[in-house]
């Protein structure tokens, strides 16, 4: 039995498609663009930043040590993930696809200020306790969780567009 013009056959792709099959759901933008790696890998920094942010809130609410070490390793773990973005995010501006070099160029931006603001604060919070949190390590905390947050509205906001 042959299915129906119109038929839902794989992905999205509908018979009437000219190739039908998860290849074309990549041409064809969509749910495929959910699948770029530095879209991904930025829900790592993302959560991971915000993690810390509140720990280091936590830690000025309760002067509780442990909470300077948890933020201290969310952000070398957002660091960690965060390099890998940067890497895809130079990558995208060099070889743009679907969203542009302008939007690419904001998004690499948005990364790397969000990378180094990490990087400065990982610095900060390996210093010992009050220091370590109070005098810049809020703010930097602050920076890096704000740009991770506006990186990923910048990339996931071009999902399912496509240049035309």
């Amino acid at each position: 039995m042959k299915p129906k013009v119109g038929t839902r056959i794989a992905y999205g792709a509908t018979k009437g498609d000219r190739d039908v099959g998860a290849d074309n759901v990549r041409r064809r933008g969509g749910e495929a663009d959910a699948s770029s790696p530095a879209r991904q890998l930025l829900a790592f920094p993302i959560a991971l930043f915000t993690g810390a942010l509140a720990s280091d809130v936590t830690y000025l609410q309760t002067a509780e040590l442990q909470w300077s070490n948890f933020s201290a390793w969310m952000i070398a773990g957002a660091l960690l993930v965060g390099a890998l973005v940067l890497v895809w995010s130079v990558a995208s501006v060099i070889f743009p696809r679907r969203t542009g070099r302008i939007r690419a160029g904001a998004y690499l931006l948005l990364v790397a200020i969000m990378w180094l603001a990490g990087l400065f604060n990982a610095f900060q919070h390996s210093r010992d306790g009050w220091s370590s949190v109070e005098t810049t390590g809020l703010p930097l905390s602050l920076m890096s969780t704000f740009t991770a947050l506006l990186a990923g509205w910048i990339g996931y906001s071009t999902l399912g567009r496509t240049q035309r």
